[in-house]
This record gives C-alpha cells, structure tokens and sequence, in this order.
C-alpha cells in the first residue's frame, strides 16, 4: 500500500491545477482504502477482544476454586478477572490505538476526498476568473504530469531508504 502522509497530501501546487486535478481521485481512492483497512483492523480486535473475554469467563467457571481461590464467584469478580488478565488488557489497548488511527482516518479521508476536491474547484474557479497571472508560454500537460510521476517515484525511494 502506498504511503499515507498527509501533511504532503493535503498541499495543493496552485500552478499546477490541471496535474493536481489528475492527482485527486487516486489520492481519495488511496485514502479510502486506508480508511476501509483501519475499519476492518477495528473490527478484527473487537472480535479478538470478546474471544479472549469468552475464554477467560470459561476459564473461571471450569475450575473457580482454582482460578479466583472462590467456590462460587460472582459476576463482578469474574469481569474483575478478565478485566485485569494481561492478554485482555493488551488486546483492548491495540483496539484503542486502532480506533485512535481509524478515527484520524475517517477525518483525513474526508479532508482529501471532500475539502481537498473544493477547494481545486474554488482554485479553478479563480484561475478562470484571471485571478492567478497565467504562464507566459503554453504548458504541456502530458510533459508536466510524467515529471510528477517520476519526481513522486523519486520521493518514494528516498523514503524506503530512510526507512532502512
């Protein structure tokens, strides 16, 4: 999957309109599967989160005497149990860390897909209106969006190289 860096994402090249037009639907459809994935990584640690609660609540009323030191435990000290049982407090706080990055998600997600794609339309917008001065030569377009391509690529390896 593509990087998601928002902070560069976000920015928009006013003098380059038409690339970053080409740019915007990749970049939202890039963004809702980011967003898609952290829904599902919710929902496999929710799920997780109740399988391990479940086995834990059998393993107290197998053998309670064994486990809680009681005969007949009531339900507070079997959620106490569980509740306080290493796996499940680590499970619940992957699932929190996944909300945290699925609600940021939801949030970047809007920003591109809906912020992001009004404010080229106002930018366009003004441009038509001459509000920007205009280049003093025609652009080619096909040139200029093969320049972005390979800069982005050239980005991408310097980012893989930090990485490591």
């Amino acid at each position: 999957m593509n990087e998601i860096d928002y902070e560069r994402d976000v920015k928009i090249d006013e003098q380059a309109l038409d690339t970053e037009w080409l740019e915007q639907a990749p970049l939202a459809r890039r963004y809702a599967k980011h967003l898609a994935d952290c829904k599902n990584q919710v929902r496999q640690l929710e799920e997780k989160k109740k399988t391990i609660r479940s086995e834990l609540i059998n393993e107290v009323n197998k053998d309670p005497k064994m486990v809680l030191g009681k005969d007949k435990p009531n339900a507070a000290d079997i959620e106490a149990y569980y509740r306080t049982h290493s796996d499940y407090k680590e499970v619940t706080e992957e699932l929190n860390e996944a909300q945290y990055e699925l609600d940021y998600a939801e949030l970047a997600y809007q920003q591109i897909a809906w912020t992001r794609k009004k404010t080229l339309e106002n930018l366009v917008i003004l441009h038509g209106q001459q509000y920007f001065a205009g280049p003093s030569t025609p652009r080619d377009i096909s040139k200029e969006w093969e320049q972005h391509e390979k800069q982005k690529q050239s980005d991408k390896k310097v980012q893989v190289r930090r990485k490591k």
